[in-house]
């Protein structure tokens, strides 16, 4: 250990420990290019959702999807063509994620159409892979199978809770058992498996949700979103909210809910690929009420992991922390708001540094 932490009582002891989050592989660090079809597939419209606004394409059809699709993907040929000629390093291959409705409900055709289109892209090396989200009872062993064949590699589902009262009261057209068929189904076919879950929505209560990470921990995919309930301007949730029979989760409870959460995912092997909605414009104003920030990735990580530290911790003082340097930008937290409690533990700012390297090493009295 360096600055800071020179004059150590030759009492003090030292751990060593990784990060709690599984490692990501290689190919989940790959740059995304999302193809919003909003609605397309749904049966109806959930009591949360406004996808015009979470996607900021309001009334895109299934065509104009695939001819942005193809348009950005042959942009992308021409920029690693450039690349090529002029020895400069080509970019990463990108991942097309199919979001905003329900990809495996739509029209067989469409979903050969969207396939097709991708296929000589990634001859090329343009794609790495395709995703798509889509509703638990929206997938079939067959088809899936078929659709693997066609090149996907992912499927989301939208599980949203595993509660049947929620399920209910947010107008979901599923059941928590169409979520273990259709989780069944994904593995079967050999797709990797993500899962969203929606916390905070009507009837959904924080012990609920603890129950469905710790259901998500059974299933065990390899990534899943969170993705607190917000109120949107035009969701089925706006009427409520203004008639105040719905209160959506604070901020302050939010973070520290999805923090145990992360934790509990993170300890269980599974990935959190995502917190909180992609911020679009449209979004951004259309959000009447809610856990909406910025920086929630940023509060819910840190968070965790200064769970995780004050757990080996388990009440003795520490003496100094060195880090990695890749989790240099969110330790403190947003605004260093954890800071003090930090240095409630003895791990002032000058205890701790950040080096190059990969586990971190942690020493206490």
């Amino acid at each position: 250990m360096q600055a800071g932490t020179k004059n150590l009582s030759i009492l003090s002891r030292e751990t060593y420990f990784p990060h709690p989050a599984p490692p990501a592989p290689k190919a989940e660090r790959q740059r995304i290019l999302p193809v919003f079809t909003p609605q397309a597939g749904c049966r109806g419209r959930c009591i949360f959702c406004a996808q015009d606004k979470q996607t900021g394409k309001p009334g895109a059809t299934l065509e104009e999807a695939l001819s942005l699709m193809t348009t950005s993907l042959q942009q992308e040929q021409e920029r690693r063509t450039r690349g090529t000629a002029s020895s400069n390093p080509l970019p990463e291959p990108l991942d097309v994620a199919f979001y905003g409705g329900s990809f495996t409900a739509i029209p067989m055709a469409w979903q050969r159409r969207f396939l097709d289109a991708i296929t000589p892209f990634r001859r090329t090396g343009v794609v790495r892979a395709a995703r798509c989200s889509t509703r638990p009872d929206a997938v079939s062993p067959d088809h899936l199978a078929w659709l693997k064949t066609m090149g996907l590699d992912m499927v989301e589902l939208g599980v949203q809770t595993f509660d049947s009262a929620t399920l209910l009261a947010a107008g979901r057209a599923h059941s928590p058992q169409d979520v273990f068929d259709g989780c069944a189904h994904v593995r079967q076919a050999g797709l990797t498996l993500g899962l969203h879950l929606l916390p905070g929505l009507p009837e959904h209560t924080v012990a609920l949700f603890a129950q469905d990470v710790t259901t998500c921990l059974t299933i065990k995919p390899d990534t899943v979103r969170l993705h607190p309930c917000l109120v949107l301007e035009g969701s089925g949730l706006e009427a409520l909210w203004r008639a105040d029979l719905f209160r959506p989760w604070s901020l302050e409870e939010t973070v520290r809910e999805l923090a145990r959460a992360v934790l509990a995912l993170w300890r269980g092997g599974v990935r959190v690929s995502r917190i909180g909605l992609a911020p679009e414009p449209s979004l951004e104003a259309a959000v009447l009420a809610g856990p909406r920030h910025p920086a929630l990735g940023t509060m819910v990580r840190a968070r965790a992991l200064f769970a995780h530290i004050r757990e080996i911790l388990d009440g003795r003082t520490a003496r100094g922390l060195a880090a990695p340097q890749s989790v240099s930008g969110e330790f403190w937290g947003h605004g260093r708001e954890l800071a003090g409690e930090y240095a409630a533990l003895g791990l002032s700012p000058e205890r701790v540094i950040f080096q190059d390297r990969e586990d971190f090493l942690l020493e206490y009295v």
